[in-house]
């Protein structure tokens, strides 16, 4: 797969207001690691292999087990995630896949027993931003980091 163009010279604007929001969502209260695993669950559902790579090697990095970062396309069977990060990537997985579910009433509700209004608001930032980031990715084909050709 090649690499169709490089946005960020061509729409750096772009990059730094969604830069941000990357900022926003890092500096809030919601932990790294459940950030990552968000990110990275988003990625794996829009096919986005340089998000993927990026967002699992940052996860790796910050201490997360192999274990739970090789479980997150399967969370719902996987014993390895607490409650509130189940809720976190129910919503994650509701928000991405607008086209063909919804952020029922009941995924909304479970997210809300574990994070504040503040922290649901977040979240909502977080799974949006991710999604922007995808997008570009995908449709431009951007190679992963760790691809050494």
């Amino acid at each position: 797969m090649t690499q169709r163009m490089e946005l960020g010279p061509l729409v750096g604007d772009v990059y730094r207001h969604a830069g941000a929001l990357d900022a926003f969502v890092t500096r809030s209260t919601l932990p790294k690691q459940l950030l990552d695993l968000i990110c990275l669950r988003a990625s794996q559902i829009n096919g986005c292999v340089y998000c993927v790579d990026m967002h699992s090697a940052d996860a790796k990095q910050a201490g997360e087990s192999d274990a739970r970062l090789h479980s997150v396309a399967v969370w719902q069977e996987s014993p390895f995630f607490t409650e509130r990060e189940r809720a976190a990537l129910a919503f994650t997985e509701a928000a991405t896949r607008l086209s063909t579910e919804d952020v029922t009433d009941e995924i909304w509700a479970r997210a809300a027993e574990h994070f504040s209004e503040k922290e649901m608001a977040t979240l909502v930032v977080a799974v949006a931003t991710i999604n922007f980031w995808n997008r570009m990715a995908v449709s431009t084909r951007m190679t992963p980091p760790s691809y050494k050709p």
